[in-house]
């Protein structure tokens, strides 16, 4: 079985705080738990908006690499108070997104909270007029532009759902700023509680 071993009470309520934005967004979904070196642990989730969202906390888990039920995780950082925790049973045929590489990463831009908020505020009131029949924004919206930011010789567009997930998984909080950092590939928004990434180019159809 798997276990998952944190540093304290704040990681624990970190790891859970996040795990309940995830369920709340998509009551079925998995978390990915991968020890990114022997003190910090990554928590992944795939939005409902075709975006990862990631959280770092100080901690372990054993697998290194193990993915767990959202609402089961959930569950066993409320009821296990001691420092070694059951996350569930793993689940990695759950589990269908690419992750991003660790390295290569370049420092784009720096933008006030309250620009992104504003937009993701915006956004909010353009996609309830235009909701679609299963009562989400129709892709198209979601895929627009809202920001372009420049650095280090990169280009990067920053799409809708980018802010969707940061806001909808409660990363932005009042006050700062949010970081863009990106590869050839990858686009990634950090902000106080989380980060949010996702592919910059969508993937070509392989040829059959």
């Amino acid at each position: 079985m798997p276990e998952l071993v944190l540093a304290d009470a704040a990681e624990r309520d970190d790891l859970g705080a996040f795990a309940a934005r995830a369920v709340r967004l998509e009551a079925q979904s998995v978390v990915r738990l991968r020890n990114r070196n022997s003190e910090l642990l990554d928590a992944w989730v795939a939005t409902p908006f075709d975006t990862l969202a990631t959280r770092t906390v100080a901690g372990q888990a054993n697998p290194a690499d193990v993915t767990v039920s959202g609402s089961e995780l959930l569950t066993g950082l409320a009821v296990m108070r001691d420092e070694r925790i059951d996350p569930g049973p793993a689940k990695d045929l759950m589990w269908r997104s690419a992750l991003p590489p660790f390295e290569g990463w370049l420092m784009v831009d720096r933008l006030p909270v309250e620009v992104i908020s504003k937009l993701a505020d915006e956004g909010v009131a353009v996609a309830r007029e235009n909701t679609g029949p299963q009562g989400t924004p129709p892709a198209s919206l979601l895929d627009q532009t809202v920001l372009t930011v420049s650095g280090s010789g990169l280009d990067v567009k920053i799409p809708l759902r980018c802010l969707f997930a940061l806001s909808g998984m409660g990363f932005l909080g009042e006050d700062g700023e949010v970081r863009v950092t990106a590869t050839d590939s990858w686009l990634r928004i950090d902000a106080k509680y989380g980060a949010v990434v996702r592919r910059r180019h969508s993937m070509l159809p392989l040829l059959v």
